[in-house]
Protein backbone atom coordinates (compact mmCIF):
# COMPACT_ATOMS: atom_id res chain seq x y z
CA UNK A 1 0.00 0.00 0.00
CA UNK A 2 1.40 3.57 -0.71
CA UNK A 3 2.32 5.95 1.94
CA UNK A 4 0.39 8.64 2.35
CA UNK A 5 3.79 10.80 3.80
CA UNK A 6 5.54 9.97 0.30
CA UNK A 7 2.97 11.69 -1.90
CA UNK A 8 4.41 15.21 -1.72
CA UNK A 9 8.13 13.91 -2.21
CA UNK A 10 6.22 11.57 -5.23
CA UNK A 11 4.38 14.81 -7.05
CA UNK A 12 7.92 16.93 -6.54
CA UNK A 13 9.87 14.39 -8.30
CA UNK A 14 7.11 14.29 -11.34
CA UNK A 15 6.95 17.88 -11.32
CA UNK A 16 10.79 17.58 -11.86
CA UNK A 17 10.48 14.75 -14.65
CA UNK A 18 7.68 17.14 -16.16
CA UNK A 19 10.38 20.25 -16.28
CA UNK A 20 13.33 18.23 -17.91
CA UNK A 21 10.84 16.59 -20.31
CA UNK A 22 10.62 19.72 -22.18
CA UNK A 23 14.23 19.82 -22.90
CA UNK A 24 15.69 17.99 -25.64
CA UNK A 25 16.96 14.99 -24.47
CA UNK A 26 20.80 14.18 -25.81
CA UNK A 27 20.64 11.18 -27.92
CA UNK A 28 23.13 8.78 -26.10
CA UNK A 29 24.75 5.98 -28.75
CA UNK A 30 24.53 2.54 -27.27
CA UNK A 31 28.72 2.73 -25.54
CA UNK A 32 29.36 -0.47 -26.61
CA UNK A 33 28.83 0.31 -30.08
CA UNK A 34 30.57 3.50 -29.84
CA UNK A 35 32.98 3.78 -27.25
CA UNK A 36 34.64 6.82 -28.91
CA UNK A 37 31.40 8.85 -28.14
CA UNK A 38 30.79 7.57 -24.21
CA UNK A 39 34.63 8.54 -23.73
CA UNK A 40 33.81 12.05 -24.88
CA UNK A 41 30.57 12.13 -22.38
CA UNK A 42 31.12 13.36 -18.86
CA UNK A 43 31.39 10.90 -16.02
CA UNK A 44 28.45 10.25 -14.18
CA UNK A 45 28.34 10.02 -9.97
CA UNK A 46 26.99 6.36 -9.25
CA UNK A 47 24.44 8.66 -7.51
CA UNK A 48 23.62 11.91 -7.92
CA UNK A 49 21.61 13.67 -6.04
CA UNK A 50 18.42 15.34 -7.44
CA UNK A 51 18.51 19.16 -7.85
CA UNK A 52 16.97 21.16 -4.82
CA UNK A 53 13.45 23.05 -5.26
CA UNK A 54 12.52 26.15 -4.43
CA UNK A 55 10.18 24.53 -2.28
CA UNK A 56 12.92 22.57 -0.44
CA UNK A 57 15.06 25.99 -0.11
CA UNK A 58 12.45 27.39 2.40
CA UNK A 59 12.78 26.33 6.35
CA UNK A 60 9.38 24.59 7.33
CA UNK A 61 7.67 26.71 9.46
CA UNK A 62 7.77 29.75 6.94
CA UNK A 63 5.85 27.46 4.33
CA UNK A 64 2.64 28.91 3.84
CA UNK A 65 -0.13 26.24 4.98
CA UNK A 66 -3.09 26.77 2.24
CA UNK A 67 -6.67 27.28 3.49
CA UNK A 68 -7.19 23.64 1.56
CA UNK A 69 -4.73 22.09 3.51
CA UNK A 70 -5.92 23.94 7.15
CA UNK A 71 -9.65 22.60 6.47
CA UNK A 72 -7.83 19.52 5.93
CA UNK A 73 -6.11 19.57 9.47
CA UNK A 74 -9.25 19.96 11.46
CA UNK A 75 -11.40 17.03 12.48
CA UNK A 76 -15.18 16.90 10.96
CA UNK A 77 -16.75 18.40 14.17
CA UNK A 78 -14.23 21.38 14.37
CA UNK A 79 -15.51 22.55 10.94
CA UNK A 80 -18.72 22.43 11.81
CA UNK A 81 -18.33 24.49 14.62
CA UNK A 82 -16.14 27.44 12.61
CA UNK A 83 -18.65 26.85 9.27
CA UNK A 84 -21.76 27.41 11.42
CA UNK A 85 -19.83 30.29 13.13
CA UNK A 86 -19.20 31.89 9.82
CA UNK A 87 -22.72 31.63 8.96
CA UNK A 88 -24.62 32.71 12.27
CA UNK A 89 -22.48 35.31 13.20
CA UNK A 90 -23.44 38.19 11.08
CA UNK A 91 -26.99 37.43 12.30
CA UNK A 92 -26.17 38.00 15.59
CA UNK A 93 -26.57 41.51 17.21
CA UNK A 94 -25.13 43.75 20.49
CA UNK A 95 -27.94 44.78 21.90
CA UNK A 96 -27.17 48.24 24.68
CA UNK A 97 -29.69 50.29 26.33
CA UNK A 98 -29.09 53.80 27.82
CA UNK A 99 -31.24 55.56 30.58
CA UNK A 100 -31.72 59.15 31.42
CA UNK A 101 -30.10 59.89 34.70
CA UNK A 102 -30.02 63.54 36.36
CA UNK A 103 -27.80 65.33 37.89
CA UNK A 104 -28.96 66.70 40.78
CA UNK A 105 -26.11 69.17 41.54
CA UNK A 106 -26.29 70.53 37.85
CA UNK A 107 -29.75 69.73 36.54
CA UNK A 108 -28.67 68.08 33.38
CA UNK A 109 -29.97 64.98 31.97
CA UNK A 110 -26.91 62.61 31.21
CA UNK A 111 -27.54 59.65 28.54
CA UNK A 112 -25.61 57.34 29.95
CA UNK A 113 -25.08 52.85 29.35
CA UNK A 114 -27.03 51.19 31.35
CA UNK A 115 -26.51 47.74 30.13
CA UNK A 116 -26.05 45.39 26.74
CA UNK A 117 -27.05 41.88 26.12
CA UNK A 118 -27.24 39.87 22.39
CA UNK A 119 -30.11 39.33 20.16
CA UNK A 120 -30.44 38.04 16.83
CA UNK A 121 -31.76 39.51 13.04
CA UNK A 122 -35.59 37.81 12.53
CA UNK A 123 -36.31 38.80 8.80
CA UNK A 124 -34.53 41.52 6.27
CA UNK A 125 -37.50 43.98 7.17
CA UNK A 126 -34.92 44.83 10.32
CA UNK A 127 -36.71 43.36 13.11
CA UNK A 128 -34.76 42.35 16.02
CA UNK A 129 -35.00 39.39 18.69
CA UNK A 130 -34.12 39.46 21.99
CA UNK A 131 -34.64 39.15 25.87
CA UNK A 132 -37.75 41.29 27.41
CA UNK A 133 -35.34 41.87 30.45
CA UNK A 134 -32.33 42.85 27.92
CA UNK A 135 -34.13 45.83 27.01
CA UNK A 136 -36.54 47.01 29.69
CA UNK A 137 -36.66 50.03 31.38
CA UNK A 138 -34.75 51.56 28.65
CA UNK A 139 -34.82 54.86 27.01
CA UNK A 140 -32.49 54.45 24.52
CA UNK A 141 -31.74 51.70 22.29
CA UNK A 142 -29.39 50.70 20.04
CA UNK A 143 -28.05 47.70 18.20
CA UNK A 144 -24.54 46.58 16.93
CA UNK A 145 -24.33 44.69 13.61
CA UNK A 146 -21.94 42.30 13.10
CA UNK A 147 -20.12 44.70 10.80
CA UNK A 148 -19.82 47.30 13.51
CA UNK A 149 -22.55 49.34 12.21
CA UNK A 150 -24.41 51.05 14.55
CA UNK A 151 -28.23 52.20 14.32
CA UNK A 152 -30.81 53.27 16.64
CA UNK A 153 -34.20 50.70 17.31
CA UNK A 154 -36.87 50.76 18.69
CA UNK A 155 -39.45 48.63 20.90
CA UNK A 156 -42.24 47.31 18.50
CA UNK A 157 -43.28 45.26 21.60
CA UNK A 158 -42.52 42.40 23.87
CA UNK A 159 -44.19 39.54 26.23
CA UNK A 160 -42.29 39.71 29.53
CA UNK A 161 -43.85 36.65 30.82
CA UNK A 162 -41.86 35.09 28.00
CA UNK A 163 -39.11 37.48 28.55
CA UNK A 164 -39.30 37.55 24.37
CA UNK A 165 -38.84 41.14 23.03
CA UNK A 166 -38.88 42.63 19.36
CA UNK A 167 -36.72 46.02 18.16
CA UNK A 168 -36.38 47.18 14.54
CA UNK A 169 -33.74 49.13 13.23
CA UNK A 170 -33.52 50.97 9.84
CA UNK A 171 -30.67 49.00 8.46
CA UNK A 172 -30.59 48.33 4.06
CA UNK A 173 -31.82 44.79 3.47
CA UNK A 174 -27.92 43.98 2.33
CA UNK A 175 -27.08 44.61 5.56
CA UNK A 176 -29.12 42.17 7.36
CA UNK A 177 -28.44 38.08 7.20
CA UNK A 178 -31.66 36.48 9.27
CA UNK A 179 -31.00 33.48 11.60
CA UNK A 180 -32.00 30.08 9.63
CA UNK A 181 -35.21 28.64 11.17
CA UNK A 182 -36.24 24.55 11.57
CA UNK A 183 -38.89 23.82 9.47
CA UNK A 184 -42.12 22.68 10.71
CA UNK A 185 -41.84 19.59 12.83
CA UNK A 186 -38.32 19.83 13.71
CA UNK A 187 -37.46 18.55 16.99
CA UNK A 188 -34.53 18.45 19.70
CA UNK A 189 -32.72 15.58 21.35
CA UNK A 190 -31.06 15.50 24.40
CA UNK A 191 -27.24 14.93 23.86
CA UNK A 192 -27.19 16.98 20.80
CA UNK A 193 -24.85 19.95 19.70
CA UNK A 194 -25.52 23.13 21.00
CA UNK A 195 -23.82 25.81 20.08
CA UNK A 196 -24.29 29.79 21.41
CA UNK A 197 -22.84 33.10 20.02
CA UNK A 198 -23.05 35.95 21.70
CA UNK A 199 -21.48 39.14 23.63
CA UNK A 200 -20.25 38.05 26.74
CA UNK A 201 -18.90 40.80 29.41
CA UNK A 202 -18.99 42.78 25.96
CA UNK A 203 -16.52 41.15 24.32
CA UNK A 204 -16.78 40.97 20.38
CA UNK A 205 -18.36 38.02 18.85
CA UNK A 206 -17.99 35.07 21.26
CA UNK A 207 -18.86 31.53 20.68
CA UNK A 208 -19.24 28.22 22.83
CA UNK A 209 -20.56 24.78 22.42
CA UNK A 210 -21.83 22.45 23.96
CA UNK A 211 -24.74 19.92 24.35
CA UNK A 212 -28.70 20.21 25.50
CA UNK A 213 -28.05 18.59 28.56
CA UNK A 214 -31.84 18.28 29.09
CA UNK A 215 -35.47 19.72 27.83
CA UNK A 216 -38.34 20.08 29.14
CA UNK A 217 -37.18 22.43 32.49
CA UNK A 218 -39.49 24.47 34.08
CA UNK A 219 -38.22 27.97 35.44
CA UNK A 220 -39.66 31.16 36.79
CA UNK A 221 -38.63 33.89 34.24
CA UNK A 222 -38.40 37.73 34.50
CA UNK A 223 -42.03 38.24 33.71
CA UNK A 224 -43.12 36.52 37.20
CA UNK A 225 -44.20 33.10 36.12
CA UNK A 226 -42.81 30.03 35.05
CA UNK A 227 -41.19 29.35 31.38
CA UNK A 228 -42.49 26.06 30.69
CA UNK A 229 -40.28 23.71 28.44
CA UNK A 230 -37.26 25.33 28.55
CA UNK A 231 -33.46 23.58 27.05
CA UNK A 232 -31.08 23.45 29.79
CA UNK A 233 -27.57 23.30 27.72
CA UNK A 234 -24.15 23.16 29.15
CA UNK A 235 -22.82 25.75 26.63
CA UNK A 236 -20.98 28.36 28.56
CA UNK A 237 -23.66 31.64 28.92
CA UNK A 238 -22.19 34.66 30.72
CA UNK A 239 -23.25 38.00 31.12
CA UNK A 240 -24.08 39.95 28.03
CA UNK A 241 -25.08 36.27 26.42
CA UNK A 242 -28.86 37.00 27.38
CA UNK A 243 -31.20 37.25 24.07
CA UNK A 244 -28.26 35.48 21.98
CA UNK A 245 -29.56 32.58 19.46
CA UNK A 246 -28.94 28.67 20.34
CA UNK A 247 -28.30 26.83 17.41
CA UNK A 248 -27.99 23.16 16.30
CA UNK A 249 -25.54 21.72 14.34
CA UNK A 250 -27.20 22.53 11.23
CA UNK A 251 -26.54 26.86 12.48
CA UNK A 252 -30.41 26.66 12.87
CA UNK A 253 -32.08 28.54 15.51
CA UNK A 254 -33.32 26.51 18.27
CA UNK A 255 -33.50 28.55 21.52
CA UNK A 256 -32.48 32.38 22.95
CA UNK A 257 -30.11 32.11 25.79
CA UNK A 258 -31.88 33.33 28.50
CA UNK A 259 -30.74 32.75 31.90
CA UNK A 260 -27.92 30.91 33.67
CA UNK A 261 -27.72 29.07 36.96
CA UNK A 262 -25.05 30.09 39.46
CA UNK A 263 -23.98 30.96 43.06
CA UNK A 264 -21.41 33.56 41.84
CA UNK A 265 -23.04 35.06 38.66
CA UNK A 266 -20.88 33.12 36.16
CA UNK A 267 -21.57 29.91 33.74
CA UNK A 268 -21.77 27.09 35.78
CA UNK A 269 -22.80 24.76 32.91
CA UNK A 270 -26.11 25.19 33.48
CA UNK A 271 -27.79 27.12 30.84
CA UNK A 272 -31.37 27.83 30.17
CA UNK A 273 -33.09 29.19 26.92
CA UNK A 274 -36.45 29.84 25.55
CA UNK A 275 -37.46 27.34 22.81
CA UNK A 276 -37.61 27.79 19.09
CA UNK A 277 -41.10 26.50 19.26
CA UNK A 278 -42.00 29.46 21.82
CA UNK A 279 -40.13 32.22 19.83
CA UNK A 280 -41.64 31.04 16.68
CA UNK A 281 -45.54 30.85 18.32
CA UNK A 282 -44.83 34.62 20.27
CA UNK A 283 -42.88 36.96 17.37
CA UNK A 284 -45.27 36.67 14.92
CA UNK A 285 -47.88 37.95 17.17
CA UNK A 286 -46.23 40.91 18.41
CA UNK A 287 -45.37 41.89 14.65
CA UNK A 288 -49.03 41.83 14.10
CA UNK A 289 -50.11 43.72 17.21
CA UNK A 290 -47.30 44.90 19.00
CA UNK A 291 -48.23 42.63 21.65
CA UNK A 292 -48.28 38.63 22.56
CA UNK A 293 -51.96 37.13 22.07
CA UNK A 294 -53.50 36.30 25.35
CA UNK A 295 -56.21 34.21 25.96
CA UNK A 296 -58.55 33.58 28.66
CA UNK A 297 -62.04 33.21 30.33
CA UNK A 298 -62.97 36.78 31.56
CA UNK A 299 -62.62 36.53 34.59
CA UNK A 300 -60.03 38.52 37.17
CA UNK A 301 -58.16 36.97 40.24
CA UNK A 302 -56.82 37.70 43.76
CA UNK A 303 -53.51 37.97 44.82
CA UNK A 304 -51.89 33.99 45.50
CA UNK A 305 -51.29 35.72 48.86
CA UNK A 306 -54.80 36.59 49.98
CA UNK A 307 -55.22 32.55 49.45
CA UNK A 308 -52.39 31.36 51.45
CA UNK A 309 -53.36 33.44 53.91
CA UNK A 310 -56.68 31.67 54.16
CA UNK A 311 -55.55 28.00 53.56
CA UNK A 312 -57.13 28.14 50.28
CA UNK A 313 -55.37 26.08 47.66
CA UNK A 314 -56.45 27.19 44.39
CA UNK A 315 -57.27 30.40 42.15
CA UNK A 316 -59.91 32.48 43.86
CA UNK A 317 -61.67 34.42 41.07
CA UNK A 318 -62.30 37.74 41.98
CA UNK A 319 -64.55 39.28 39.13
CA UNK A 320 -66.32 37.71 36.19
CA UNK A 321 -66.76 40.23 32.93
CA UNK A 322 -69.76 40.67 31.31
CA UNK A 323 -70.66 38.52 28.28
CA UNK A 324 -67.18 36.77 28.49
CA UNK A 325 -67.40 33.18 28.67
CA UNK A 326 -67.04 32.52 32.16
CA UNK A 327 -70.50 34.66 32.83
CA UNK A 328 -72.08 32.30 30.36
CA UNK A 329 -70.49 29.34 32.16
CA UNK A 330 -71.97 30.74 35.62
CA UNK A 331 -68.98 30.85 37.07
CA UNK A 332 -69.41 33.21 40.68
CA UNK A 333 -66.57 35.88 41.55
CA UNK A 334 -66.60 37.39 45.39
CA UNK A 335 -69.81 39.26 46.52
CA UNK A 336 -70.23 41.89 49.00
CA UNK A 337 -73.51 42.39 50.99
CA UNK A 338 -74.19 44.15 54.53
CA UNK A 339 -72.98 40.99 56.33
CA UNK A 340 -69.65 41.02 54.94
CA UNK A 341 -67.79 39.89 51.65
CA UNK A 342 -68.13 36.02 50.82
CA UNK A 343 -65.98 33.87 48.26
CA UNK A 344 -67.95 32.90 45.12
CA UNK A 345 -65.41 30.17 42.71
CA UNK A 346 -61.78 29.01 43.71
CA UNK A 347 -60.36 27.01 40.45
CA UNK A 348 -58.83 23.88 41.68
CA UNK A 349 -58.00 22.29 38.32
CA UNK A 350 -58.11 22.53 34.13
CA UNK A 351 -58.68 19.49 31.85
CA UNK A 352 -56.52 16.87 34.34
CA UNK A 353 -53.71 19.45 35.49
CA UNK A 354 -54.45 20.56 39.29
CA UNK A 355 -54.54 25.02 39.84
CA UNK A 356 -52.43 25.99 42.61
CA UNK A 357 -52.32 29.14 41.90
CA UNK A 358 -51.93 32.61 39.25
CA UNK A 359 -48.97 30.60 37.57
CA UNK A 360 -50.56 27.15 37.34
CA UNK A 361 -53.50 29.27 36.08
CA UNK A 362 -51.79 30.98 33.78
CA UNK A 363 -49.76 28.00 31.85
CA UNK A 364 -52.62 26.13 31.66
CA UNK A 365 -54.24 28.66 29.35
CA UNK A 366 -51.24 29.50 27.62
CA UNK A 367 -51.46 26.12 26.23
CA UNK A 368 -55.22 26.71 24.27
CA UNK A 369 -56.37 28.16 21.24
CA UNK A 370 -59.10 30.44 21.12
CA UNK A 371 -62.21 28.91 20.64
CA UNK A 372 -61.66 25.26 22.18
CA UNK A 373 -63.33 24.15 25.43
CA UNK A 374 -62.04 23.45 28.45
CA UNK A 375 -63.44 22.02 31.25
CA UNK A 376 -62.66 23.95 34.92
CA UNK A 377 -63.03 22.16 37.91
CA UNK A 378 -64.18 24.85 40.56
CA UNK A 379 -64.82 24.72 44.56
CA UNK A 380 -68.10 26.52 45.25
CA UNK A 381 -69.17 26.44 48.80
CA UNK A 382 -67.54 23.17 49.99
CA UNK A 383 -68.56 21.38 46.69
CA UNK A 384 -66.57 20.51 43.80
CA UNK A 385 -68.01 21.15 40.60
CA UNK A 386 -66.56 20.86 36.59
CA UNK A 387 -67.98 23.14 33.79
CA UNK A 388 -66.99 23.63 30.58
CA UNK A 389 -65.75 26.96 29.25
CA UNK A 390 -64.74 28.07 26.54
CA UNK A 391 -61.05 29.94 25.78
CA UNK A 392 -61.20 33.47 23.62
CA UNK A 393 -58.66 35.73 22.68
CA UNK A 394 -58.94 38.74 26.05
CA UNK A 395 -59.89 42.04 24.66
CA UNK A 396 -57.24 45.35 25.30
Amino acid sequence: MLNKNLIPIIALFSTLNAFSGCQKDPVIPDRENAPEVAAALPAQPAHSPAPASDVDKVPPQAREITPVRERRFRIEDEQNTVDIFNEAAPATVFVTQNQIVRDWRTARNTEVPAGSGTGFIWDLDGHIVTNYHVIDGSDNITVTLYNQKTYPARLIGGEPKKDIAVLKIDAPAEELAPVRIPEDGYSLAVGQKAIAIGNPFGLDHTLTTGIISAMGRDQRGYGGVTIRDMIQTDASINPGNSGGPLLDSSGRLIGMNTMIYSNSGASAGIGFAVPFSTIKRIVPQILRTGKAQQVGIGISILPDSIARRNGIQGVIIRSVNENSPASKAGLVGVSQTFRGTFIGDIIVGIDDQPIRNYDDLYNALDTHQPGETIQIQIRREGNLMTVPVEVYVLPD
